[in-house]
């Protein structure tokens, strides 16, 4: 095998560590509350690599923020809802997503409260909040099917959804954690809530 197709086989190993590293990077600047004070250098520093690597991977810092969202689909609470909100009990179906979802807002609340914070002046941040809502609304949609098909609603599908994207909602969820509830008792209050009002 001749070096030359042994670097060529490298390389996207290579590219992909280097791209990790730099979500990596924005990753904790927001989570520290500085990536939106942050220049491209810093966030190559924090990175270890050049500033032209940078724009070798992502051509803006729209692009950047953009690349959380990958950082996102890779979390355990987020790939575990995608599932659950399949499940054959729809009671199971309805207290399980609810608690991943105050999983996901938990471990990602740093950066959240970072990007919603700007979201109305940073249109990378509201690019990312609003697809992120897109998502979510999504994964509750095909909930409130699966609640529906149980014939378990009580409440039609679209007041049932509205309802449900209420109390999912991440500013919900901020609202709860300020009012000194922790993530066990924030989830189990919307569990109830959800019962209530759609059982």
């Amino acid at each position: 095998m001749t070096p030359r197709a042994y670097r060529a086989r490298r390389r996207p190993e290579r590219t992909a560590a280097t791209r990790d590293r730099i979500k990596t990077a924005v990753h904790e600047l927001l989570a520290e509350g500085g990536f939106h004070e942050a220049t491209v250098e810093e966030v190559a520093d924090r990175a270890g690599v050049a500033r032209a690597t940078i724009y070798q991977h992502f051509g803006s810092r729209l692009e950047l923020v953009d690349a959380i969202c990958e950082t996102f689909d890779a979390n355990p609470a987020l790939l575990e809802l995608r599932d659950l909100v399949e499940l054959d009990d729809p009671d199971e179906a309805l207290a399980k997503t609810i608690a991943s979802t105050i999983r996901f807002w938990s471990s990602e609340d740093a950066v959240l409260r970072q990007l919603y914070g700007v979201a109305a002046i940073d249109p990378a941040a509201e690019d990312l909040v609003d697809r992120q809502r897109a998502d979510r609304r999504g994964e509750y949609e095909r909930l409130v099917r699966n609640l529906a098909g149980a014939g378990r609603l009580r409440v039609p599908e679209r007041q049932a959804l509205t309802l449900l994207l209420v109390l999912s909602s991440y500013e919900t969820y901020r609202e709860l954690r300020a009012a000194g509830l922790s993530d066990q008792q924030a989830t189990t209050f919307l569990q109830d809530r959800a019962r209530e009002s759609l059982f």
